[in-house]
């Protein structure tokens, strides 16, 4: 039986967005991944909170995803940006401390 609202109608369950990782494929719920993201004005940050504007990309939480995500092609295909030196570092750093 589904559960019913104040009104009397059926529920509904929440949406939770699906994102994919760009590097494993995996299909996971946004907050458990982590987005990249090429600002307007073409910098690499990394966006926690997953709003900051410009394209983004995901990668899972997993040290694995950022190693080849620092190394390979894949984000930056995803991002349609070269991804510098120093952006590399700050990703290895990041990636690091953070998982």
């Amino acid at each position: 039986m589904a559960s019913k609202s104040k009104s009397g109608r059926p529920g509904r369950r929440k949406h939770i967005p699906q994102r994919t990782c760009v590097i494993c494929r995996q299909v996971r719920d946004k907050r458990e991944l982590v987005r990249v993201v090429r600002t307007p004005e073409g910098e690499l940050v990394i966006d926690e909170t997953g709003k900051r504007n410009g394209r983004g990309a995901y990668l899972c939480r997993q040290s694995a995803c950022w190693q080849a995500a620092i190394k390979g092609q894949q984000l930056s295909k995803a991002l349609k940006m070269e991804i510098r030196e120093q952006d590399k570092e700050r990703l290895d750093l990041w990636s690091r401390t953070q998982l």
